[in-house]
């Protein structure tokens, strides 16, 4: 495990006692834990231990896991497109775009965004929580985290980190797994990179 990753982590964690201490009115508290793609794993690994530091910090942890969302979103899934994505997936096996098409089209009508939005709604009056958002790299291909992001501009008022598996290319830049464009569109502080 990088002992950088050690350090961006606790930097992240300064950066929000700080953002905590002087409540400026238009500041969201959004951080960007941005890591190599070749960390995932070593993240994962590391997540017990993050969660029970901030534990033994005083904060009440929250995690939203966008794989598990991901998976609780295909899963309920009205039968009728199921078996529509299944009689054109067999048509037609090798078009993995259009396949990816359709599980992006399903994501993208919100109710990925709605699920973190009620996390978040849930959180607000809930004094000391922290939200860690995990398992970015389950957005591709379908979509990036900036997209949400933005859509929910206005509704971080708990300190929430994403842990971004990606290179930052500037103070607000980041590309998502380090092959997808560079993407400027976060209001975000982002740490590592």
């Amino acid at each position: 495990m990088s002992s950088s990753l050690n350090a961006d982590f606790n930097e992240v964690i300064e950066r929000i006692k700080r953002g905590r201490e002087f409540g400026q009115a238009s500041f969201e508290p959004i951080y960007y834990l941005v890591f190599s793609p070749s960390d995932i794993l070593a993240v994962k690994r590391q997540m017990k231990a993050w969660e029970a530091r901030l534990t033994n910090d005083g904060w009440i942890v929250h995690k939203f896991s966008i794989a598990d969302a991901i998976q609780e979103i295909f899963e309920s899934t009205p039968s009728i497109i199921k078996n529509a994505w299944h009689k054109k997936d067999a048509e037609a096996p090798q078009q993995w775009q259009k396949t990816n098409a359709a599980l992006a089209n399903r994501l993208e009508k919100g109710t990925l965004q709605s699920k973190l939005e009620d996390l978040l709604t849930e959180l607000e009056q809930e004094p000391n929580a922290i939200l860690l958002v995990t398992d970015l790299e389950a957005l591709h291909p379908y979509m990036r985290i900036g997209s949400i992001e933005g859509q929910l501009q206005g509704k971080f008022s708990v300190p929430t980190v994403f842990f971004y598996p990606g290179v930052r290319t500037g103070k607000t830049r980041l590309k998502f797994l380090g092959f997808y464009p560079e993407d400027g569109n976060y209001r975000s502080e982002h740490v590592g990179g």
